[in-house]
């Protein structure tokens, strides 16, 4: 292959073949850690080796310098560890046990950033078989990583966020095939895209998902900065509870070139991670996350004595913790700037008893900006419907939008999906703030009131079509019709049965 810039649908695709190393013998949820994990070390190789190459061809073979020169990167590749040191070994014992120890060496190497991000994987594993064929499953990755397509040096593909996409496009495909456990690590990207555009961050913003999955939330809110300034100035802070998912949030942010940020592993409603030099919860200007939908056994028990008194306006029900996140969320919102959008399931917005009574507080406290109703099948793992509630500590009025996007969307086979069009069409009634017919309105605090408090989209937008009236004397007349032209088909039937000799 020549070194012209090569297109992301080439790294995609290279990318997503090799993991028929994997497919009939390791399942997916398994096997989806290793290939990204091998597509990560070899990004690293490839950009060490491609800035080592450079310095050679500018200063000539003086490895001292050179190797203080290297010292520069965003990340130090030890000796022995590169993929390529992987890869020429690969025909001996101990494939598994070689790529752990690099591993190991690069985490070492890179501390700061990359501390623990290892430790939940091991290619050493019998998850991949009896030693032989472990041996041999690794060798083969490590050939289909050697695939022309898979040079993914700098001076060839140009852009960093042609490897963050393909990530990204990974993270995708193995959602897709995970099933229920798809929603604890990926937001379909049009949704994340939709609720970017909806809180609108600006440079100097700090951003944050408390139940981050693979990062790829906060890098639509980093990417919605960049598009419109090309700043680097904000701050991204995540929390995801699942270890190997946090790891995949961590080497995605590293292969998007983001090193601003904070992401923690740990369970966000029982220890929440992101304090202030107080001990108290760090504020945020935005929130986003998309949680898992009505956990059970979320932190029920401890409540009560929550030391961040995040729950004063009620405990969520053992079982739903859909409250649970929302009240988090609120509380880590800066008072002025504070804005705020999570997805959530629609009895969220119905439900009575505790999460009546803890919705009817938001609402009272003017909380509340928005009701955004999402088709069904967007999200994987799940066909049901759902909903995006915008909070904001900055609202003017005391009035709630209700929008009701639940029927615009393009159909898939398995899975439907937001077009742009669709984003559009919310985000500016989103702005606009109005009421369209059958799509979306402004509902006062009074009218929401009757309504018990509840936030059914129905109730508010109403899509009701109706039937187009029927003429009866029209039909009476086309029945009239359709019977002479029966008739005189039956009496050309009855002609020619005759012909033929048939009694009728």
């Amino acid at each position: 292959m020549s070194n012209d810039a090569v297109k992301q649908e080439q790294i995609n695709k290279a990318v997503w073949n090799a993991c028929d190393t994997f497919r009939g013998t390791v399942d997916p949820s398994i096997y989806k850690d290793y290939v990204l994990t091998m597509l990560f070390v070899k990004y690293l190789s490839d950009v060490w080796q491609d800035h080592y190459d450079n310095y050679v061809a500018e200063y000539g073979d003086t490895p001292e310098l050179i190797e203080e020169l290297m010292k520069n990167e965003r990340f130090v590749l030890p000796r022995g560890s590169s993929f390529y040191d992987l890869h020429d070994k690969r025909h001996e014992p101990g494939n598994g046990e070689r790529i752990d120890k690099a591993l190991h060496a690069i985490e070492e190497a890179n501390i700061v950033k990359l501390a623990d991000v290892f430790q939940d994987i091991s290619f050493n594993s019998t998850k991949l078989g009896d030693e032989k064929q472990k041996n041999e499953l690794l060798r083969h990755i490590l050939e289909d990583f050697l695939q022309p397509e898979l040079n993914l040096r700098p001076s060839r593909i140009g852009k960093l966020d042609v490897i963050g996409n393909a990530y990204e496009y990974l993270i995708k495909n193995f959602a897709a095939t995970s099933g229920k456990k798809a929603g604890e690590f990926y937001t379909p990207p049009e949704v994340s895209e939709l609720m970017a555009e909806i809180v609108d961050p600006q440079a100097g913003d700090e951003i944050c998902d408390p139940a981050c999955g693979s990062a790829s939330l906060l890098l639509k809110c980093a990417n919605q900065i960049r598009k419109e300034d090309g700043s680097k100035k904000f701050a991204l802070f995540g929390q995801e509870a699942i270890g190997s998912t946090w790891a995949l949030a961590k080497m995605n942010m590293f292969l998007h070139g983001i090193d601003n940020h904070k992401l923690e592993w740990g369970d966000t409603i029982r220890n929440p991670l992101m304090l202030n030099e107080n001990g108290g919860l760090k504020l945020f200007d935005v929130v986003v996350a998309n949680p898992p939908f009505s956990l059970e056994k979320w932190g029920h028990e401890g409540a009560d004595g929550d030391p961040y008194d995040r729950f004063r306006r009620g405990v969520p029900p053992k079982s739903k913790g859909d409250y649970a996140f929302i009240l988090h969320m609120i509380e880590t919102l800066k008072p002025s700037t504070g804005r705020m959008a999570v997805v959530v399931p629609h009895g969220v917005l119905f439900r009575g008893s505790a999460e009546g009574k803890i919705r009817k507080k938001l609402i009272e406290e003017n909380l509340l900006d928005a009701v955004i109703g999402l088709p069904e099948k967007l999200f994987y793992g799940t066909g049901i419907p759902a909903a995006v509630l915008v909070f904001r500590k900055d609202k003017t009025d005391n009035k709630v939008l209700f929008i009701d996007a639940s029927r615009e969307f393009q159909a898939g086979k398995n899975q439907n999906q937001l077009s742009d069009e669709n984003i559009a069409k919310v985000v500016d009634t989103y702005k606009q703030r109005d009421t369209r017919d059958k799509y979306s309105y402004v509902a006062s605090l009074e009218e929401i009131q009757e309504n018990d408090f509840n936030l059914n989209i129905p109730r508010y937008v109403d899509t009701f079509e109706e039937e187009e009236e029927i003429d009866l004397m029209a039909v009476q007349a086309e029945r009239k019709e359709i019977e002479a032209e029966i008739a005189k088909l039956n009496e050309q039937m009855d002609g020619y049965l005759k012909e033929l000799g048939y009694e009728v």
